[in-house]
Parts: structure tokens; C-alpha cells; sequence
């Protein structure tokens, strides 16, 4: 994005995977759908419905609509893994967000990227969604 071009961004979207987790909690369905609560909570935004549901022999996909979109969760128990995104169109406080996500899965090795999406310059026209990497880690 030119930073001489003032543009109007539509959404900003988090994809936060989350490594070395504890298996027992990221395959337990009632304590994913309350920490993605709280998450949800803690970055300011407005629930509007969560829905979560178990997958057997294992993992768990979850999404709670917010007002402003939606926080999603995927986890793979077998590998420790969670994939978390936060997308809105609004600003919230994402970090607090994913530092809850870290700690309450027990995160040990983590990566997030930023993607800036429905990027619209003055003209009106549309450009190409943007990507960045972050660090969460504190």
C-alpha cells in the first residue's frame, strides 16, 4: 500500500497458528467455546452467536459471529496445532485477543499474519489484499 495514497480499508484480518499446544484442551469442546469467548470479550468486540462443533476422533471447529464479522477456530488435537482467525471491520484489540489464545492453549511456538482486505483507493478502485507478518510474543 502507498503510504501517500490515502485509502479506506474494509476489514482487517488476523490469521494466528498456534504450535506446541496442549492436546487435552485443544480437543475439549465447552473449554474452546469459553476461551474464544473471553477472547472475543477481551478484543472489545460484540458476540453476536458462537457455534462450535466436536469432530470425532478429534478436533474442533468454532466460530462465534461478532457485529463487526466473525473469530473462527480449527484445531488438530493429533498435532497440537490451532489455526485462529480474527477478521473485522472495525477496529479491536486483536493482541489482547491472541495473548489470551496463547496462554490459555499453552502456545509454545505461534505465527500471525495481518491481512489488510477490501482495500479501496480514493479513485474507488479495489486493490489486492495485503499481507503482514507479526509477533505476538511478548
Amino acid at each position: 500500500m502507498n503510504p501517500n495514497v490515502v485509502t479506506h480499508i474494509l476489514g482487517t484480518h488476523y490469521l494466528a497458528e498456534f504450535f506446541d499446544c496442549d492436546k487435552s484442551k485443544i480437543n475439549d469442546l465447552s473449554f474452546m467455546e469459553k476461551v474464544m469467548i473471553e477472547a472475543t470479550a477481551l478484543s472489545g468486540s460484540r458476540m453476536i452467536k458462537p457455534f462450535f462443533h466436536q469432530f470425532s476422533p478429534h478436533g474442533i471447529s468454532g466460530v462465534i459471529v461478532i457485529a463487526e464479522s466473525h473469530f473462527a477456530v480449527h484445531t488438530w488435537p493429533e498435532h497440537g496445532y490451532a489455526a485462529i482467525d480474527l477478521f473485522s471491520c472495525s477496529s479491536f484489540d486483536y493482541r489482547a485477543a491472541l495473548d489470551h489464545l496463547r496462554i490459555q492453549l499453552e502456545s509454545r511456538h505461534n505465527s500471525v499474519s495481518l491481512v489488510r482486505r477490501g482495500i479501496i483507493s480514493p479513485d474507488g478502485g479495489a486493490n489486492p489484499s495485503e499481507w503482514e507478518r507479526l509477533d505476538i510474543e511478548k
